[in-house]
Formats: C-alpha cells, structure tokens, sequence
C-alpha cells in the first residue's frame, strides 16, 4: 500500500465518525465495488491506489462501523438494542396515525400505549408502543404488521453524529437578533457559546437534558454564520438550533428528529442542515416528506462510513439535498459515504470551525453540509433557489461530485 494512501486512512479512521449510519449487515461486494466507481477513481488518481486497496478500506470501514455500533448498546443495554437496521430504543415501537380500530387491535395483542403526540403543522400523529416483554423490537414490527396491515409502523431508530459528539464546557448560546441572509436550522447537539458566533440563536431541546452544548453543533454552527476569524458560508446568518442529544443515551432518535423538523416548520425555517445519519425510517420518511411539502430545504450528510456503506438517511429521501465532503485538492474524502442520490460537493477537509474558543480541526462530510445549507440561505427568498444554487456549483471534471462544489472558498485554515 502506497505512503500516502496509509496516510489517508489512518487520517480517516481517527475521524471518520463525524456521522455513524446505523446498519449492521456488510453489503456484499457488487454495492462495494458500486460505491468505489463513485469515490475510488478519484482516489485511484491522487493517491497511487490500487483497486484492491480502495476495496479493502472500504471494508475495513464497513467493519469500523458495526464494531462502533455494537459498542454503543452494549454500553447502553438498558435504553438500546441492536435491530436489523442498527440501534434504536429500547422496547418500544412507534405507530404513525394509527386508527381506533387499529389502536384497539394492538392493545388487545398486548401492546400498550406509552405516548402519543401531535407533530405540530405537519398533519402527523405519532403514538408510542411499549412491545409485550421478553421480545425485540423487531420481532414487534413483524407483528404489528400482520395484526394491523393498514398503519405504518417504525421502530425509534437512532440517527448519529461522532467525532466531536461530546458536550464540551461553556453557556449554551442564545442570543438576540441579528441580521444576514435568512435564518438556517441546525438539527444536531446544541451550540456554545463563541466569539466566532454574533448572530441570533435560538435553542430548543427535544431529549433530555437539551439543549447542551456540544462540539459538532458548535462547529456545524460556525460554517453557516461564523464571522471574524471564520470564513463560513451565510456569516452572521440568525440559527435555530434544534438539540436531539443532550445527556440521552437515546439521543437522535427518530421521533426526536421528527420533533424537531416538525419545531423549525413552525418557525418557518425554510432550509435546514441535517448532519446526521441513519437508516431509511417510515416515521422520519413521512416527516421528510411533510416539511418539504410546506417548502423547507432539508440539507443532509453521506456520512462518512465509506462507499461499501448502505445510503444514508435523511440523505436519500426524495426532495433531500444530499452532500458529500473535499478535501483541500478537491479529492472526495476517502471516507465518504453514499446516498441514492447525490447533489453537491462542498469543503469537508483540511479546515477549520469554532472549539473550544478557538478555531479547531475538522474532518467529514458533517462539515460540508452547512456551507451548503449556508449558501441555499442566500438564494430562499428567489422563484427558484435551487437553480440559483447550481448556478453557483463549480464543476470541476470529476466523478462524484454531484452538480458540482459548493463554497469551494469557504475553508478556514487553522492558525497554529
């Protein structure tokens, strides 16, 4: 194996957690080599690669995320299991506007109602399940299905960021009005305080112990609106930041992803930078497709678990802009993961976002996302953003890329 490309792995591999998909089989090798068509040729290229070393990294990621999945049940057995599709709640299924008839049906088998909610503004009810003890949730779904075949059902499936997941110290920021281009919305960990964001912030929590500051929030935050040292992409743009993991094991979640889609509908934040991903959720799907109907921009990752990973979500749902990550020679990341479609391309590498008071080293496609998302702001308010958007991509030749590369420019380097 070629130096460089040693060396772009074990770079990859200590970072490539800014998001984690939730998926446990190994795809079998026609979706590896699928994958590699898309990424692996521009590797091929820039790092003197061989086929077959494409083919064993992207293995040796698919392998990564599975070992990094099981670890986060077992170390949370008493609120997580593993299913078919990866982590979700434990012992509890969520049905999506379920009937009387149905409701009556499922109790009778022995489930019982935990919770039901409305999600505000986009005609959906979600009613929680308790499943009878002693079985899996997916052994539940099967079930559900049988007894009421009209209702979609879901299980509350995680959807993950890593990397720089942990809460870090500091005030949660919110902060008064601003101006700049129209409001973006962050669906993440919470945002800290920082000299680097003076726009307006507003937080909501939608697990426990939200909002809390975290590291990837903070820094998804300063590559929408970041200002002074940052070169970001909408600077000073107002954010509405909604926290899905505060200090829950469950955190990211898919009913309280769906939650806080349904909150930023409410304050009509047309786009939204999701850098998060998961497997394909009927209750997520659903919550998708009700907010892009009211015309929200949904704005997500590839994740960043390699080309043999399945798609990622909310990344693959129709309507969704899907965004993968460059690094500083307009190479897609080694590590970067697919979805069923692909948009744009922006910055994921070789810069840096807000820490810690300063400015620290990022790496993923989590980072590309919001200096897409920052850049769609600007155009919201024309007859046709998206066209607006493309008319700013930058095609550079290249597989992989989608239309093309967004914010090439916006790359802050960190100051030594």
């Amino acid at each position: 194996m070629s130096r460089t490309l040693i060396a772009v792995l074990a770079l990859s591999a200590a970072a490539a957690g800014a998001q984690l998909l939730p998926q446990t089989p190994i795809p079998p090798v026609g979706d590896v080599l699928g994958g590699i068509d898309r990424t692996g040729r521009d590797l091929l290229d820039s790092a003197d690669a061989t086929l077959g070393e494409v083919r064993a990294s992207a293995r040796t990621l698919a392998r990564d995320r599975i070992d990094r999945l099981e670890a986060l049940v077992r170390r949370n057995r008493d609120r997580l299991e593993m299913t078919d599709l990866g982590p979700a709640v434990r012992g509890e299924v969520i049905a999506i506007d379920p009937g009387p008839a149905a409701l009556a049906a499922l109790q009778e088998a022995g489930f019982v109602r935990r919770g039901e909610e409305a999600l505000d503004g986009l005609g959906i009810r979600a009613v929680t399940l308790a499943v009878p003890r002693g079985w899996s949730v997916d052994r539940a779904l099967s079930r559900l299905r049988r007894i009421a075949p009209g209702t979609e059902f879901a299980a509350n499936h995680l959807h993950l960021q890593s990397g720089a997941e942990a809460a870090i110290d500091g005030a949660v920021a919110m902060q008064g009005s601003g101006s700049g281009p129209p409001a973006v919305g962050i669906v993440d960990g919470g945002v800290a305080r920082h000299p680097a964001l003076r726009g307006a912030i507003q937080q909501r929590g939608f697990v426990a112990g939200a909002p809390r500051a975290s590291a990837h929030g903070t820094a998804v935050a300063s590559l929408v609106a970041g200002q002074g040292v940052m070169r970001s992409a909408a600077p000073g743009a107002a954010l509405f930041v909604a926290d899905i993991y505060g200090t829950d094991p469950a955190g990211g979640n898919a009913l309280a992803l769906s939650r806080a889609l349904a909150w930023l509908a409410g304050q009509r934040v047309r786009v939204v930078a999701v850098s998060l991903v998961g497997p394909a959720n009927p209750l997520v799907a659903r919550t998708v497709a009700q907010a892009r109907a009211r015309g929200m921009h949904i704005v997500a990752a590839v994740g960043n678990d390699g080309p043999a990973a399945p798609p990622a979500y909310p990344a693959s749902y129709p309507g969704v802009i899907a965004v993968t990550g460059i690094d500083g020679r307009g190479r897609v990341l080694i590590e970067a993961g697919r979805a069923s479609h692909l948009d744009y391309a922006a910055p994921g590498a070789d810069m840096a976002a807000a820490g810690g008071g300063g400015l620290v080293a990022v790496r993923g496609t989590s980072y590309a996302v919001p200096l897409v998302a920052g850049r769609l702001a600007h155009h919201v308010g024309g007859r046709n953003p998206i066209a607006s958007l493309d008319a700013e991509a930058q095609l550079r030749g290249r597989r992989g890329l989608g239309r093309g590369v967004i914010c090439g420019g916006c790359r802050t380097v960190r100051r030594r």
